[in-house]
């Protein structure tokens, strides 16, 4: 049976450095899935706990820094007196095209939503690209020209970047990754360490439809309907929040690992319990009926233009109509409150009036979704 830390992702252990420099996973505590893996596999890109313990136990250690402390979607930063956010990220969804959207304006929303989810208006971003040799050169134009678009459509400009060619055979076309910076405004303070309970926990509209729409192409499915990413960006929606007060107290946006990842890293980070209600938890038909077939569960698929929202009590009510008067946030829900009771768990009661525990994904149930 896993202990209460293995459950929500809160996983010990210490690395050191022996005299080649090589980790020693002697000191990590049971289960750690990194002492049984000596190579990477996909599942420590995947959000979930194996990628939490790859970050915790190899590149936390090795940048050790007082500001990576919070984990969050980006660092919030003092620069001249301006608080500034910052964030990078790297995309390597397959396929490049999907319904809804495509690997460039995928790059652009994911980071202008990490930059979001600090309160910050994303203001400029960098763009690199690794080609691969023999892509098509109509490909490269149709991703660029998604990425423009959706940077103007963000209000948002790429002023910088870098270009690599790597050999036929060794980049899947193209990969992107996008760095950003935006200013926090003044009074507002949006980290995971931040939830307390009585928090009322908001989902601002349908989960799962990026990760099916990725897995119904990739995959050649058919559902009877076409299934269309959600990907957006989230600025707009989280300055309508933010506008009703700035003391919101957590935002995420439940990419990897989905809605249930999310959920995890928030209770783990502040050591507070979560409890949702399962049939409040906004799910589309289409989603549902297609996690059925294949067997998935539709709180862990990622999702590219949802936020979830920790709100103090007193102000629930005013941002859910917030939300929900905003074009991204229409089908804003209620879906659950933070507790005091089994701090860093997530639980859920079920329709039939059970609860199970909703535990933080090994890995991914779908990989390269971003």
């Amino acid at each position: 049976m896993a202990d209460t830390d293995t459950l929500t992702g809160t996983l010990t252990g210490t690395l050191t450095a022996a005299a080649t420099g090589a980790p020693d996973f002697s000191g990590w505590s049971c289960p750690m899935p990194l002492r049984d893996y000596p190579r990477v596999v996909m599942g420590h890109g995947g959000g979930g706990a194996m990628s939490a313990e790859l970050v915790a136990n190899v590149f936390g250690p090795a940048f050790a820094s007082a500001t990576q402390a919070a984990l969050a979607d980006s660092a919030a930063l003092t620069l001249g007196g301006a608080r500034l956010a910052f964030s990078t990220d790297s995309f390597v969804v397959r396929p490049l095209f999907f319904p809804g959207g495509c690997i460039g304006d995928l790059a652009v929303n994911g980071t202008v939503n990490d930059l979001a989810m600090s309160g910050a208006r994303a203001a400029y971003l960098s763009c690199a690209a690794i080609l691969e040799e023999g892509v098509e050169m109509s490909v490269v134009g149709r991703v660029a020209q998604a990425m423009g678009a959706a940077a103007r459509a963000a209000g948002v400009e790429v002023v910088t970047g870098d270009t690599k060619v790597v050999e036929s055979g060794h980049g899947d076309g193209l990969y992107l990754n996008t760095a950003g910076i935006g200013l926090i405004p003044a009074g507002v303070d949006l980290r995971p360490q931040r939830a307390r309970p009585g928090d009322v926990v908001i989902v601002s509209g349908e989960i799962g439809l990026h990760g099916v729409a990725i897995m119904s192409v990739r995959e050649g499915l058919e559902f009877g309907v076409e299934i269309s990413s959600d990907c957006a960006a989230l600025g707009g929606l989280v300055e309508a929040m933010l506008a009703v007060t700035p003391d919101l107290h957590v935002l995420r946006d439940p990419t990897r690992g989905g809605l249930a990842a999310a959920l995890n890293e928030i209770a783990a980070a502040a050591q507070v319990g979560v409890t949702i209600v399962e049939r409040s938890v906004p799910v589309p038909p289409q989603v549902a009926n297609a996690c059925a077939i294949l067997g998935l569960d539709p709180m862990y698929v990622a999702n590219e233009g949802k936020l979830v929202a920790f709100v103090p009590r007193e102000h629930a009510e005013a941002v859910l109509a917030a939300m929900r008067a905003h074009p991204l946030g229409a089908q804003a829900a209620v879906i659950g409150e933070c507790v005091a009771e089994h701090p860093g768990m997530v639980v859920a009661r079920t329709a039939l009036g059970g609860t199970r525990v909703v535990d933080l994904p090994l890995g991914e149930q779908l990989p390269r979704i971003c």
